[in-house]
């Protein structure tokens, strides 16, 4: 008997020695076990295949003189051996399951894993934005005319854009921006889009023109800087509508915006879903506020890679999530790298994540290490050396092509050593919070907390020019107060979780304050002459995965018995948002003249 079974209670009672080669007996956590004795000269007994190959629980076939040695309802144990190995394999349910899960369908069981409120709130974004796609007029989006552009040239000429900051865009964008009156329509609010029958037709009979080109000299505008991913996935609607006008195919552009701004929707309800798992129902309230969210709309219904930058961001607040919750192993490891990867594709204002990034890889390889090194290092490996290939593969090409070693981030480094760092400080610190004494007064006349934050989240669309009369604002400071109330409450409620938390909640604050910074920083390159003219709140939009966590923690600050109303009225709140935005973009576009 070995040293740990003799040494547990009860202690087995004394019984009559054993029969020669019969072996004892003797009991354990209340289990009766046969020890077999050793014979001094022959081998041990192998038991027969047969015995072996029963199920589990039913007890051997007795061979003539050879008599069970186990006691009365109890199976035999045989010998160890490969054959036993085997069967317990063959029978153990769990490595069957584990088997199973190896299978390529676990793909498919992790989407319908998915709970269907989830792909409803996903839904609702994507009619959403649909509605907004219909209501924004062509080439009125956010920059629309330069994005339009660089997927023209990608598509037509094959060729990434040459650079230039010019829009010298094809002859069939520059005839629809003459018809469609674009400088005259973003320049004053006053101007409906094609007030005049005729101006539709003359613009249906200038882009049917089997003379105009498509093709443009590579200059995008605006667009030259950023990365390719966007407008390569864009290229697909294109290539589909290629047989319809120039605006047909924009179209089919905005609805695969639109379906991102599902994805984004998706992936913000898993996020809380891993965040806050204690409250199932505050899961709705923050996903679907996100899908009725009137700024998503707007742009998921225009042709803009903010689309895509959005859903990135979800994703990885929601890889992070995960990993801190379930443990940093390898596939959620490759999850981060792969959607960091994405983002540096995306556009160039996801290099505010890369700090949330950087503590969030370092916190969990400490926290694993405790468990296993070896699981934790190679976890930190895979997901560095995914996350960085893009970055590495673009410093290779300009290393060949004879380009600046960081590309346009080589500009804006030898600005920056320009910069002078107090002045620069005062101003970002102005652009969030109130002036200081002693500091200079960057935005006399103003409060851009108020002037440019607040009133852009709750409404500015297009080119900024279209916002809501001033007391609709004033209004709506009352909803944001009890809603910032609520979420604080229960903030204070779960502080001993918030501490316990800290490191992961860091990670996402990180996130959050390099976005500030890299906003306000990029405003303070064009100051004085544009200055808050480059502040478009819809730029704070990559944090919508923790703006909704945050309303689903104000609708779990009312309490239980009050809660689910308060998150009915969190919804009912954006839902009439969204409408009176809507309204607003009709009231502008398409009033008679």
């Amino acid at each position: 008997m070995s040293k740990r079974a003799s040494t547990r209670t009860p202690k087995a009672p004394l019984e009559a020695p054993a029969p020669p080669g019969k072996g004892r007996k003797s009991q354990a956590n209340g289990r009766t076990e046969t020890v077999p004795r050793k014979p001094p000269a022959e081998a041990p007994h192998k038991a027969p295949a047969e015995a072996l190959r029963k199920p589990p629980g039913e007890p051997p076939d007795k061979s003539p003189g050879k008599p069970s040695r186990a006691a009365p309802g109890k199976p035999s144990r045989a010998a160890p051996g490969k054959p036993l190995r085997a069967a317990k394999r063959r029978a153990s349910p769990k490595r069957t399951a584990r088997g199973a899960a190896t299978q390529p369908n676990r793909v498919w069981a992790a989407i319908r894993g998915v709970p269907r409120t989830a792909w409803i709130c996903a839904l609702v974004a994507i009619l959403n934005a649909m509605c907004w796609s219909i209501l924004i007029p062509p080439l009125q989006g956010p920059d629309e005319q330069a994005h339009l552009a660089y997927v023209q040239q990608l598509a037509e000429n094959g060729s990434l854009p040459n650079g230039s900051s010019e829009e010298n865009f094809s002859p069939e964008e520059l005839a629809a921006m003459n018809d469609l009156g674009f400088g005259e329509v973003i320049l004053d609010p006053g101007n409906p889009s094609l007030p005049f029958r005729a101006s539709r037709a003359r613009l249906d009979h200038d882009l049917s023109q089997p003379g105009l080109s498509r093709k443009g000299d590579g200059s995008v505008g605006v667009a030259a800087s950023e990365p390719p991913l966007y407008y390569a996935l864009q290229t697909v609607p294109y290539e589909l509508g290629s047989g319809s006008s120039l605006l047909g195919r924009l179209e089919l552009m905005r609805l695969l915006s639109a379906l991102l701004s599902g994805l984004t929707v998706l992936l913000v309800f898993l996020f809380i879903r891993e965040a806050l798992p204690a409250v199932q129902w505050a899961w709705t309230v923050g996903a679907l506020s996100a899908a009725l969210s009137p700024l998503l709309g707007f742009v998921g219904g225009s042709l803009d890679p903010d689309a895509l930058l959005f859903a990135v961001c979800a994703a990885l607040f929601y890889c992070f999530a995960r990993a801190f919750r379930r443990g940093f192993e390898p596939g959620i490891a490759c999850a981060i790298g792969a959607v960091v990867a994405t983002g540096f594709l995306t556009k160039v204002n996801f290099i505010a994540m890369i700090g949330g990034v950087v503590l969030g890889l370092i916190l969990l390889t400490i926290r694993t290490a405790r468990v296993s090194r070896r699981q934790a290092y190679r976890s930190l490996t895979f997901a560095s050396g995914i996350a960085l290939s893009p970055g590495l593969l673009y410093l290779l090409l300009n290393l060949v092509t004879h380009k600046p070693l960081l590309g346009i981030i080589s500009g804006s480094l030898t600005t920056t050593e320009r910069h002078n760092i107090p002045a620069e400080l005062s101003y970002i610190w102005q652009f969030y919070l109130p002036h200081l004494p002693g500091m200079t007064r960057d935005f006399p006349g103003i409060f851009p907390p108020w002037h440019v934050w607040f009133k852009g989240l709750v409404a500015r669309y297009n080119w900024l020019e279209t916002s809501f009369p001033g007391w609709v604002y004033k209004v709506a400071l009352i909803p944001t107060a009890a809603i910032a109330a609520l979420c604080g409450r229960e903030l204070f409620v779960k502080r001993g979780e918030l501490r316990r938390r800290v490191g992961e909640f860091s990670v996402y604050a990180l996130m959050l304050v390099s976005l500030m910074g890299l906003l306000a920083a990029a405003s303070f390159d064009s100051y004085p002459t544009l200055s808050l003219a480059d502040s478009e709140p819809r730029y704070f939009l990559p944090m919508l995965a923790l703006g909704g966590a945050l309303l689903a923690l104000a609708a779990r600050g009312a309490g239980k018995r009050w809660g689910p109303v308060a998150g009915a009225a969190i919804v009912m709140l954006f839902l009439g948002h969204n409408v009176l935005s809507q309204l607003l973009e009709i009231s502008r576009y398409y009033h008679p003249v």
